[in-house]
């Protein structure tokens, strides 16, 4: 099955990488999508699988406060994730819990999930940091965490890579090396 041109490799990628439409207010880098990051994927014929925005599904696109733009960024993503803690916990259970049965899914036909992009200092999607009390500091955002989590339930292991926007050369040379590296 699946004997066809497809690749057969994929990765997951945050949703604002893909829709920069979708992130919070004043914090977007580009008019619409990473395209580096996503020439870079596609140019090594890896398809792409855009993670549901966990701040839009539980806060929607104004993240719960017309004023959110106003504030410093470790500001308003500390309100973002405390809000999200708060309120979001079931719609981000679900989300997660469906994003592990994808990856369940592609790997019982073969596919390789070569593993899955966040941002990092994101309240939500940061793998190697994220926001609390204001900061940068290390650790996961709530959502991959659940992620995570529903993937570990099923004995899955996703490797997971945390890029910025604003780091362009790093971020790409990081994404390069997930490409590269064979399951």
């Amino acid at each position: 099955m699946f004997d066809d041109r497809r690749s057969k490799r994929v990765v997951i990628v945050a949703h604002c990488l893909l829709n920069q439409n979708s992130i919070s207010d004043g914090t977007a880098d580009f008019p619409s999508q990473y395209t580096e990051l996503m020439d870079l994927i596609v140019a090594n014929q890896v398809g792409l699988i855009q993670l549901p925005c966990p701040e839009i599904a539980c806060l929607g696109l104004d993240r719960n406060d017309m004023q959110g733009g106003k504030r410093s960024l470790l500001m308003e993503n500390t309100r973002i994730r405390d809000l999200m803690s708060k309120t979001g916990s079931v719609i981000l259970q679900d989300k997660a819990e469906e994003v592990a049965t994808l990856i369940q899914e592609y790997r019982s036909y073969s596919f390789k999930v070569l593993g899955l992009i966040g941002v990092n200092r994101s309240p939500s999607c940061g793998v190697e940091t994220t926001t609390k009390d204001n900061k940068e500091v290390k650790g996961q955002g709530i959502f991959i965490e659940m992620i995570s989590e529903a993937c570990h339930r099923r004995g899955l292991d996703v490797r997971m890579i945390g890029v910025k926007t604003s780091e362009k050369e790093n971020s790409l040379k990081r994404v390069q090396q997930l490409i590269e590296t064979v399951e």
